[in-house]
């Protein structure tokens, strides 16, 4: 899908998880976005860093895997994996909002990835209803704590969301949000249904893998994942959103972000923030699809997905 504008758009959409993340990566990336001068949309993490706690995953299938082949304890540092479990869990809000501020004060959009990045993402799917409204009232709360106004987006930790946390976006006052992903040639942004009730807020997924979906998969390495990402974009050639992290592209990675800016450059893209490219955005004129919970191809466990558009999966039961 294209918006009105001539060129393709990427986005950027910036995940911070962690407070290694927060003080250390979101610093290193403003300082490359300034200086490239493209747009981007940092989405933090609002309460305690409890990273640790995520070894419990240790029998998930694909965790282990994962953790093998994109070198977690090097990006994220032995100290962060430690929190929540034998160093408690720091307030990254609180340890954190000076960055944050600074981040907003550069030009940029900020937004609410989660409370607590482990526990949400292990529990939002299992939990009561309220409890997911109670996290994400948190998050709210702090972040107009830190910024002196709510936030206008969010994007869920780990693209884990139930349905209740899509309907209590709408009583948050999120303009849009970024929780899905999608992997068709026809996916983009949607307004979402869960068993074909309409949520309120319409949805702008990632299109793109990350790179940790990607290093260490079919050859792929630090030194050619930009290689393979330029190689889809090129093939692939229209509107795109982007998910990165700070405790990678922030850090070990930032080099690789610096190729994947030049590329994208060469190839006609621009380079904005998920809020500008909802600006420009005919809401009205977009899908309604049902949100899936599925998986992908270097990531461990479920996430929700773009399904079909609504009518699309109509016509084909009266076609039956």
């Amino acid at each position: 899908m294209m918006s009105g504008s001539q060129m393709p758009e990427l986005c950027l959409k910036i995940d911070v998880d962690t407070l290694r993340g927060t003080l250390e990566g979101t610093p290193r990336l403003v300082e490359l976005f300034r200086r490239e001068n493209v747009g981007a949309t940092f989405l933090f993490s609002m309460g305690p860093d409890h990273t640790g706690r995520a070894l419990k995953r240790i029998f998930r299938p694909g965790f282990l895997a994962k953790v093998r082949r994109t070198s977690v304890r090097s990006n994220y540092g032995l100290k962060t994996l430690l929190y929540g479990t034998l160093l408690p869990g720091p307030d990254i809000g609180r340890r954190g909002a000076e960055v944050m501020r600074a981040t907003r004060d550069a030009g940029f959009e900020c937004g609410i990835h989660c409370w607590d990045h482990v526990v949400w993402q292990d529990g939002v799917m299992h939990k009561p209803d309220a409890w997911a409204r109670a996290h994400m009232q948190r998050a709210h709360d702090r972040f107009i704590d830190v910024f002196g106004s709510a936030a206008q987006t969010c994007g869920a930790a780990g693209w884990q969301m139930s349905r209740d946390a899509l309907r209590a976006q709408g009583t948050l006052g999120y303009r849009y949000a970024s929780d899905a992903r999608a992997d068709s040639a026809s996916s983009g942004p949607f307004w979402p249904l869960v068993k074909a009730e309409p949520m309120p807020v319409v949805q702008t997924p990632t299109t793109l893998p990350t790179l940790d979906e990607m290093i260490g998969l079919a050859g792929c390495t630090a030194d050619n994942v930009h290689e393979r990402l330029l190689a889809m974009t090129a093939q692939d050639r229209r509107d795109h959103v982007f998910t990165l992290h700070a405790e990678l592209e922030g850090m070990a990675l930032l080099p690789v972000m610096e190729r994947l800016i030049a590329g994208w450059r060469e190839q006609g893209y621009e380079l904005i923030s998920t809020g500008q490219y909802f600006d420009r955005l005919d809401v009205n004129a977009l899908p309604f699809c049902e949100v899936e919970w599925g998986t992908l191809a270097g990531r461990s466990g479920t996430l929700i997905k773009q399904g079909t558009p609504y009518l699309a999966n109509l016509e084909q039961s009266l076609r039956r």
